[in-house]
Order: structure tokens, then C-alpha cells, then sequence
């Protein structure tokens, strides 16, 4: 068996008995555990679904949650320990999975979305879809993971607001407005900018999710389109998975000329656990070349590098501005002391001992990501 199956085994199977040691005798962990039994972490962004895809070839049956997953970085007993109790599951398919794989994108996300519900169905005891705020309320104080359902790109609904639609019945609370590629009607961040912000057909599907009541994210979209969006909005935006620009200096994070913004839009960004995004250093290293890499090693990002973004953005926003998004199986490098969803714990650690009020922690677990779903819900007209 090699070394990294075996490290892999470790994690997975003494984590969380660990978190619980460290628990009975920090002081700060004791803490951070209370508070978040008392507000559980509504994480924005977790890619468990295509996971199932890329690994179990759609098979939800290939790795059961209830026991641990080596090969992921998700489970049960590893959310119960990180304290989550709400849960974006992310449908996402690539941008060019026609091109790759010669389906639709939107057959693809279908699929996706089959996956969410068939662990709802295949584990009714641990998890129950919501889709409201006071959705996943009822299901925490039950003693489950409110589950929601994420789209990554707009490229999921190919320019139908139809599609839209249908998805939003289908239980999807966000869509990122793009993916990595950008699209006729929104550029995204990774691409040279073509269309400089939203088109009338962007505006228009904005429109239609906020008339459905369905998030708007701002994460992945260039900062054009990150403009546009909230000079049209009617309810509050996200960003699922983004960390502040001015920290790490890289296109998939929010510039401070977007925070300065939030306060009026209400909207938050939940802030991510992508190395890269978190470090400048590594944002840096993965611009040398290869020589350069192969004569010097790759940078570690840590759990303070993240806290220096939650304490910028709450310099820039404001502490009512803030949430988490950890793309937890969707990153293949991982921050040390945040390998995984047993380590959120970690974090708040961090917080606390950085001077965070008991009050503070609870809005950016959950407190702020409820106050945008029902800011959402409350702009929506479809009735």
C-alpha cells in the first residue's frame, strides 16, 4: 500500500477522533465546537457530486458516505466533526464537455442534479434537500444536512431562461454566472474579456433569477461582469467560492472596489480553501517555470492565510459579508490544517484567536448566508 493511501486512510479514519481530543483540552477548540453547535456551518461550495461522476461513473453507490472515503475529501462522519450542517452541493459540469465528451451541458448538469437527489434518497436519515432558508433551519434542528443544490456556469442552461427555470423547480438555489469559459452573454475571469460585462441577454437572465428567487454568484465571472451584476440586481449576490483579490492577487478573486459594494447589496462572499486563491506565494510559484518548480518545492498555504482574507474582506465589506465556500473535492492541492470538511473547526480557531466575538463567528457559519437566501427570497416575483 503506498505512503499516500495510507496518509489518505489516516486522515479519514482518525481525523475526526482527533478533533474530538483536541476538543476535550483547547480551550478555543471547546469553544469553537460550542458555537458551532449552536450555528453550523452552510458551506457554499462543495464538489462531492462530481466526484461521483468523475470517480464512481455517476455510481452513488460507490462510495458510501455513512463509512469513511479515503479518495475524497467528504463524508459523513468528517462533516459531522467540521460542524456542517448545511451544504451548496455543486452540480457543475466543464464548460467544454461538449467539446470533450460530446454531451450537452445541460444533460450533463441534469445528471449532476439526478446524483444530489439520489443521496438524498439513499441517505434520508443524514440528508434532506432545502430550499429555503427556513428549509434548512427546520432540517439542522432535526438533526440532518440541509443539502442545496449549486449550478457552476451558466453554460448549464445554454442561453434558456427556460432551462433556467426548469432547473430552479429541479431545487437549484445559485447559479455562478460562468465557469472557467466565458460565455456569449458574460465573460468569465480565465479568459480574455469579449463582451466587457453582461449583455441584454445576461441582464435578462439575471433578471429571471431574480424574479425566481435563485442566487446570483459571482464567483469565476471577470470583475466586468461582477460590476454589472450589481448595478441590475434586485437581491442580494454571492460568491460561493472566492477570497479577496488585494490578499492574493489572482482573477477568481474579489477586488476591493467589489466589496465596497456589498454593503448595499446585502450580498457576501464565502471565502474559499483553493491554495492558490489563499497564498500569494503559491499564487507566485504557479507562475514560474518548470525549472524553477523542479529546483525549488511548492509553498504551503495555511489556515491563517485564509483568516487573512476573512480579516480583509471584513476591513473592506464588513463582518455581514462574509461566509465559506470550501470547494472541498474540487481541489486537488489542500491548505494545511484544512485537508478536508472535518477541519473547518481549524479555522475558527484561528478566528477566535484573532479576537472574533462569539457573535461575528455565528454570521459568517451561517448567520450571513441565511440573511441572503431570505434577502433573495424576499426580491423574488414569481408568485
Amino acid at each position: 500500500m503506498s505512503k499516500v493511501l495510507l496518509t489518505l486512510l489516516a486522515v479519514a479514519f482518525v481525523a475526526p477522533a482527533l478533533m474530538t481530543l483536541q476538543a476535550q483540552t483547547d480551550p478555543l477548540m471547546v469553544r469553537a465546537m460550542r458555537l458551532l453547535k449552536d450555528a453550523p456551518i452552510i458551506d457554499g461550495h462543495n464538489d462531492y457530486p462530481w466526484a461521483v461522476r468523475e470517480k464512481g461513473k455517476l455510481d452513488v453507490d460507490l462510495f458510501d458516505m455513512r463509512k469513511p472515503q479515503p479518495q475524497l475529501m467528504t463524508d459523513f462522519a468528517r462533516l459531522r466533526a467540521g460542524g456542517v450542517g448545511g451544504q451548496f452541493w455543486s452540480v457543475y459540469v466543464p464548460g467544454d464537455i461538449q467539446k470533450v465528451s460530446n454531451i450537452s451541458p445541460v444533460t450533463a448538469t441534469l445528471e449532476q442534479i439526478d446524483v444530489v437527489h439520489r443521496m438524498m434518497a439513499k441517505y434520508p436519515d443524514t440528508l434532506e434537500l432545502a430550499l429555503t432558508a427556513d428549509d434548512i433551519v427546520r432540517i439542522q434542528k432535526s438533526g440532518k444536512i440541509a443539502s442545496l443544490i449549486g449550478m457552476e456556469g451558466g453554460h448549464s442552461i445554454d442561453g434558456s431562461v427556460g432551462v433556467l427555470r426548469e432547473m430552479y423547480r429541479l431545487g437549484a438555489r445559485y447559479m455562478t454566472l460562468t465557469h472557467n469559459v466565458s460565455l456569449p452573454w458574460a465573460d468569465a475571469a480565465a479568459e480574455a474579456p469579449v463582451v466587457h460585462g453582461l449583455t441584454k441577454q445576461g441582464e435578462d437572465i439575471l433578471a429571471e433569477m431574480n424574479r425566481l428567487g435563485m442566487l446570483v454568484d459571482l464567483s469565476h465571472v471577470s470583475p466586468e461582469v461582477m460590476q454589472a451584476a450589481l448595478n441590475i440586481t434586485k437581491a442580494p449576490v454571492i460568491f460561493s467560492h472566492s477570497n479577496a483579490r488585494a490578499v492574493s492577487d489572482v482573477p477568481r478573486n474579489v477586488p476591493d472596489a467589489i466589496l465596497q459594494q456589498l454593503p448595499k447589496n446585502g450580498g457576501i462572499v464565502m471565502v474559499t480553501f483553493v491554495p492558490s486563491f489563499s497564498s500569494q506565494a503559491i499564487a507566485d510559484y504557479n507562475k514560474k517555470d518548470a525549472d524553477f518548480k523542479k529546483a525549488n518545492p511548492a509553498p504551503r498555504a495555511t489556515v491563517a492565510d485564509v483568516a487573512n482574507h476573512i480579516d480583509h474582506i471584513r476591513k473592506i465589506a464588513g463582518i455581514d459579508h462574509i461566509g465559506l465556500g470550501g470547494d472541498f473535492d474540487g481541489i486537488e492541492d489542500v491548505i494545511v490544517g484544512l485537508e478536508d470538511t472535518s477541519k473547518y473547526p481549524n479555522l475558527i480557531v484561528e478566528l477566535l484567536r484573532r479576537g472574533y466575538t462569539d457573535a461575528e463567528i455565528k454570521k459568517i457559519t451561517s448567520g450571513n448566508i441565511l440573511r441572503v437566501l431570505r434577502g433573495a427570497e424576499a426580491a423574488a416575483t414569481r408568485r
